[in-house]
């Protein structure tokens, strides 16, 4: 992983519809808040693991909607008709070739199996997905409950 790497820890807002709203992000070495990279533009980045180790190419992003913060990343596991792996995106670093994200590649590995129907997740399966990587989740007071909506 290079040494010019850049924490993502706040984002501007933006039309919660909008793909492509840039993310202020602090910079590794200096602290200084920059803007960097659109969520569009992470979309075919190679993921690293918090040790390095190479997880996938991101697919898609969702982001918490009342946030509009990206929360999951999807990556294609195998080669012929592979399924999506979730991998949380909090605390990602921006790096000049990839993005690395706070969990191990195991933790990516054992994460649950979630059938998409559509780009939307169930309710179930966003708590499902929430709790395998110890986050907190709550789901919104909504009629579907969900929480996450890709960009």
């Amino acid at each position: 992983m290079a040494t010019d790497k850049t924490e993502v820890t706040e984002f501007e807002r933006r039309d919660s519809r909008a793909s492509t709203s840039p993310v202020t992000a602090r910079d590794g070495e200096t602290g200084a808040m920059t803007k960097h990279l659109s969520l569009g533009e992470w979309h075919g980045k190679g993921l690293v693991d918090r040790d390095g180790d190479k997880i996938g190419k991101l697919k898609d992003v969702y982001v918490d909607v009342e946030t509009d913060e990206p929360m999951f990343g999807t990556v294609k596991e195998g080669h012929f008709g592979g399924h999506l792996t979730f991998v949380p995106l909090g605390g990602i670093t921006i790096g000049p070739d990839n993005l690395q994200v706070r969990v191990l590649k195991e933790q990516v590995k054992n994460a649950p199996n979630i059938e998409m129907e559509g780009d939307q997740l169930s309710q179930s399966d966003e708590s499902t997905l929430y709790h395998h990587y110890q986050l907190n989740y709550t789901p919104l007071d909504t009629q579907s409950g969900r929480r996450l909506a890709r960009r």
